[in-house]
């Protein structure tokens, strides 16, 4: 018989040419089956605390830097002044002979350094400008300070519609002047050059017998739009 059975060929295995082995028994196993996960999420309260969080992370972070980086007008302070003298000629009219020496410090409180073009000073008599003289310009390191003396030398000052009040100071002697000293440049601002002023007046009481100055008054100017004023 050419077929034999499977229970034939196990039988007699001498005459199979493929060897047969037997299956393992099966065993049972156990299946655990976890139920379907879903993410919490959180109440839109949460998530509306946590952007009015951020939101304001992020505002405060933006006011420091501009609080930092917005520039400043430079800090003006006159340090000394000095008359070096003082002289009233009455013939052939009334005119006037002052010499001052004044030391500015001049503070830059940006983290950028400034640079300025000029330090003018000007020297007036109850409200009228009498002359102006100006120095060179220099450079301020960033929050640093700088110390500038200027000289302010004015001849043959006429006093026309003044002369009665002139009268009147030197017979006390003490003649009242105001100066107003100015410092005008650039700050540098990575690659933005923006215009600066700062601005300090003074009032100088100065002395015609021992040639001195009596008292002083000094106070800074800061910009108001396009004007100053006055603290």
């Amino acid at each position: 018989m050419p077929w034999k059975t499977a229970a034939a060929a196990a039988a007699s295995p001498a005459e199979s040419s493929v060897p047969y082995t037997a299956l393992p028994a099966v065993y049972p196993q156990n299946v655990i089956v976890l139920p379907y996960y879903r993410p919490h999420r959180p109440s839109p309260t949460l998530l509306f605390l946590r952007r009015c969080s951020a939101f304001t992370a992020v505002v405060l972070l933006l006011s420091a830097a501009l609080f930092f980086l917005y520039p400043s007008d430079p800090e003006i302070t006159v340090v000394r002044v000095g008359l070096n003298h003082i002289q009233v000629h009455s013939s052939p009219k009334l005119t006037l002979d002052v010499s001052l020496s004044l030391t500015v410090k001049v503070r830059n409180p940006d983290f950028f350094s400034l640079d300025y073009d000029y330090l003018s000073v000007s020297i007036g008599y109850r409200g009228r400008q009498l002359g102006v003289v100006r120095s060179i310009g220099g450079t301020v390191k960033a929050r640093g300070s700088s110390y500038v003396d200027a000289a302010l030398n004015l001849n043959g000052l006429e006093f026309f519609l003044d002369a009665f009040y002139l009268l009147e100071d030197l017979a006390k002697g003490v003649v009242p002047f105001d100066t107003t000293t100015t410092i005008s440049g650039d700050l540098g601002l990575l690659f933005f050059e923006i215009p600066i002023e700062g601005k300090v007046s003074c009032d100088v009481y100065l002395s015609t017998s021992n040639q001195t100055v009596v008292r002083q008054n000094c106070y800074p100017v800061v910009r108001n739009s396009d004007s100053f004023v006055a603290l």
